[in-house]
């Protein structure tokens, strides 16, 4: 697709002035217009009328899918100021022609190659315009159930982040594609009865860490072995409700993405930024709208589940190709550097091995490639925007970026519908329609049983009625019999008082006749006989009344410790079961002690066995000397580096490991200055690492460092020990501990030594020292005064603020720039006469980033805002 010959011919035999544009058509796209400027989504399905895919029966998806070829727009950044001025003699390196879709890439004032894209953006084309030709086509493909890709590629410093992840919070229109695309996003569905779910990671030194999590930094990659499809298991995946949280959620993750300062953007991207959109939209097929009818089966046709359609957006903000020789990248940023340049070289070989339809493509060759399987050869509509910059000095960078655009346009896709039923959500349906009846059983089984109390409860009383009317009859039948025994005892004392009248009459009658005391007798025995068995009849009745009391209130008795039996047999039970679930626990926490203990047991015999070894390698050599196996070490380390620079850190490494951090760092004290100066080197590139960071804080080594500064004057050993306190001031984790230890003032102490390197060394400890604290201040974790302007740092930062010496300058204008985005430092900043050196750093730095940063730190600080007023400085 590229031409030659100063434009004469191309390279595919077109003639020049063709308007034939080479590049396959879509399966939507009419071979009529293909020649016209159409939106950056020919390819691909489109949204129907009823938005909807399915077939009659809501059944399957497409296996074959749709074929769509990767489409890629190129993007011209303008001239930066900095460019402005350095090739003012220079023409552009490209050439636009946006109505026809190509560039031309000059070779000389003579020559140039011609490209041909699906897009070409010049330096004035729009946010809005820039989303809508490459990204709107993916969003609605996304939300018609498809994956889709959104990535950019190219040089550093080039526009990718500010085209994809710009937050637009000072000028609207300046949004970038993942805040525009998220707002058709939630413009479209509906939060009610679809989701939408995000996740926003960084690819940083091969490693998948979590922007909204950073401690959740080793985050692994799961392959299904069916479908191929990639997931992140252990990423943080948030629901958004609306486009706010969105945006308060890409200011969290942009604050913890890696960035560094290099000479060719002073926030360089050191890692590959991953945001990932989840969509879940349900759609209703004929069969939903029978679950609202009436009738018998009506229950059974809402059994059927719905159909759910899910897509995914990928937007992948590449960290920038760059070349150490025009970055100058150093130390750990050096390291950064390789990282990148080999996971896009990665990228660009398995685009090159599916542009030829290569047998193999090395997917697995790095994390980035596995995670894009599904954007290039995969399943998903892939958007790619290449950004390039118009500067004659980077036209190897542009060119290499422009091959790279040019070889993913020959990668073809295979689109598929991410859609399925939703069982889940019938599962749910389910288990509220189960709720339900479970409710409901529970409410007639309660109506029941309270029903069965109440018949209980009435037949209780029926018994105790029964039982009271029948003590109440036997009542009165034992009233009524007392009453007739009595009125009987009543009659018969009556007719024995009428009979013993009647036989007193009569003896007085015949008293005096003969046989008186036979007849007198012959009346009184039937009298004595009938009174004792009245008499026996009363006791009798008494016994029998005794006999009853005693019988019934043994009944009530019995009765009443029955009960209780059953009310202490209960609580005993219960007090039982408890017993026995408290021996269970005992039993269990006993075997988890009993392991912990043996685990113990066996860790303390290994402290002792180790600390036995150590006490007799102590006893064989101590510190006092330096030993045998340290001096060899140490020699080998400056033959090697006499030889070949190359071989300098393997040396290092092999030094750290073979004599430890603790040996190496005691021989900063050494009397014999050649010793001293290597051991401080070998410090110094342990300090770049950020895995020996800690370990040297932790080991004294700041303040040996702080030590050597004071007792050095070999400008030599003053930038390496400079070096090594300006890697650690770069961890944020260490700032207090750095400070505590005299770091800072050791930095300062060193500006005695007027050499420019030292001081290039001193400035960019300072800067990094800022840096931090600017972001712990943004964070949260920091308040009050910068502890650099506590240990008396801001006069010298002022003094040097122009330097002729350029690192020395560049550094300290960045310090001073990070120093003034803290409200509180901005009085001290103030009376220390920084105010004036940050308007000329906003109005002369020959460097745009840092220029740009200035005024918007000035425009945002109402403290500087007043007294420039005040001062009647115009801004």
């Amino acid at each position: 697709m590229a031409t030659s010959g100063g434009g004469s011919s191309y390279r595919n035999g077109t003639p020049r002035g063709s308007l034939k544009v080479d590049r396959p058509l879509s399966v939507n796209s009419n071979p009529k217009t293909s020649v016209k400027s159409k939106p950056f989504s020919s390819s691909g399905p489109r949204r129907s009328s009823t938005g909807s895919i399915v077939s009659s029966t809501g059944a399957a998806n497409d296996d074959a899918g749709v074929p769509g070829r990767v489409r890629v727009a190129v993007r011209l950044r303008p001239r930066s100021a900095e460019e402005m001025m350095a090739d003012a003699d220079f023409a552009d390196c490209v050439e636009l022609q946006p109505e026809l879709k190509r560039l031309r890439l000059r070779r000389n004032n003579w020559d140039s190659d011609t490209y041909e894209f699906d897009e070409v953006l010049t330096e004035f084309a729009s946010q809005k315009r820039v989303y809508e030709v490459v990204a709107k086509p993916v969003v609605e493909s996304v939300l018609d159930g498809y994956n889709g890709t959104i990535m950019a590629y190219g040089q550093t410093g080039t526009g990718k982040t500010y085209t994809l992840g710009c937050l637009g919070e000072e000028d609207t229109a300046a949004r970038g594609i993942m805040v525009r695309a998220m707002e058709d996003i939630l413009a479209d569905v509906s939060l009610e009865t679809d989701s939408v779910c995000v996740s926003y990671l960084q690819l940083y030194m091969e490693s998948i860490q979590d922007l909204l999590d950073p401690s959740n930094d080793n985050i692994s990659i799961v392959e299904d072995p069916k479908t191929g499809d990639v997931s992140l298991p252990g990423a943080n995946i948030v629901e958004i409700r609306n486009q706010r949280s969105f945006v308060e959620l890409l200011r969290l993750g942009e604050a913890h993405r890696f960035a560094a300062n290099t000479k060719l953007n002073a926030e360089s991207s050191r890692s590959h930024a991953i945001l990932m959109v989840h969509v879940e939209r349900s759609v209703k097929g004929k069969h939903s709208a029978l679950s609202g009818e009436n009738g018998n089966n009506a229950h059974i046709k809402t059994l059927k589940p719905a159909i759910i359609r899910k897509g995914k957006l990928v937007v992948v903000d590449l960290a920038g190709s760059e070349r150490i020789d025009k970055s100058g990248s150093e130390g750990h940023t050096l390291e950064e550097a390789k990282s990148i340049n080999l996971s896009l070289s990665a990228l660009g070989k398995c685009i090159n091995a599916l542009a030829e339809n290569s047998v193999h493509v090395p997917i697995r060759d790095s994390k980035l490639t596995r995670l894009l399987r599904d954007s290039f050869g995969g399943t998903a509509r892939t958007s790619l925007v290449i950004t390039i910059g118009p500067s004659p000095r980077h036209r190897g960078e542009t060119a290499s970026t422009i091959m790279f655009g040019q070889r993913a346009m020959k990668v073809e896709n295979m689109l598929k519908l991410k859609e399925e039923f939703d069982y889940k959500g019938l599962s749910r349906r389910l288990d509220v329609q189960l709720d339900k009846l479970i409710a409901e059983h529970e409410r007639q089984q309660k109506s029941f049983e309270d029903e069965i109390k109440r018949i209980t409860a009435d037949a209780k009383n029926r018994i105790s009625e029964v039982e009271r009317s029948y003590a109440d009859a036997l009542e009165k039948d034992r009233l009524k019999y007392q009453k007739d025994y009595m009125e009987s005892i009543k009659k018969l004392e009556e007719q024995l008082v009428n009979n013993q009248q009647k036989h007193g009459i009569e003896k007085v009658s015949v008293g005096h006749k003969d046989g008186g005391s036979a007849l007198t007798s012959n009346i009184e025995s039937p009298m004595i006989s009938t009174i004792k068995e009245v008499s026996e009849l009363k006791k009798l009745l008494q016994k029998e009344s005794l006999l009853r009391k005693a019988a019934e209130e043994e009944v009530n008795s019995l009765k009443s410790q029955l009960a209780q039996w059953k009310m202490s047999e209960t609580s005993e039970n219960s007090k039982i079961s408890k017993l026995r679930e408290m021996l269970e626990d005992e039993a269990r926490q006993k075997e988890k002690l009993e392991g912990e203990i043996a685990i113990l047991h066996s860790q303390l015999l290994q402290i002792s066995f180790e600390a036995d070894e150590t006490r007799r390698r102590l006893d064989r050599g101590g510190f006092g000397k330096v030993p045998g196996d340290l001096d060899s070490l140490l020699s080998q380390v400056k033959h090697q580096q006499q030889e070949s620079g190359n071989g300098e850190k393997a040396s290092i490494a092999k030094l750290f490991e073979q004599v430890g951090l603790q040996k190496i760092l005691s021989l900063l004290e050494s009397e014999d200055a050649d010793l001293q100066i290597h051991a401080v080197k070998v410090v110094a590139n342990l300090a770049a690492e950020e895995t020996n960071q800690e370990l040297i804080m932790d080991q004294r080594g700041i303040s040996l460092l702080s030590m050597t500064a004071a007792n050095a004057e070999d400008p030599q050993t003053l930038r390496m020990v400079a070096g090594a306190i300006a890697n650690l001031c770069g961890n944020d984790k260490l700032q207090m501990k750095l400070r505590g230890e005299g770091g800072i003032k050791a930095l300062l102490g060193m500006v005695r030594c007027r050499n420019p390197d030292v001081l290039a060394q001193v400035a960019r400890g300072i800067a990094n020292f800022a840096k931090c604290e600017s972001r712990a201040s943004t964070q949260g974790t920091k308040i009050g005064r910068s502890l650099l302007i506590e240990d008396g740092a801001l006069p010298w930062i002022v003094q040097n603020a122009n330097n002729e010496a350029s690192p020395i300058r560049r550094h300290i204008e960045l310090a001073l720039c990070h120093l003034a985005q803290h409200e509180a430092n901005a009085k001290d900043m103030i009376s220390g006469g920084a105010l004036w050196e940050l308007v000329r750093i906003s109005r002369d730095c020959s460097r745009e980033d840092i220029r740009t940063l200035a005024h918007r730190t000035l425009t945002s600080s109402s403290a500087f805002l007043s007294e420039m007023r005040r001062l009647r400085i115009d801004y």
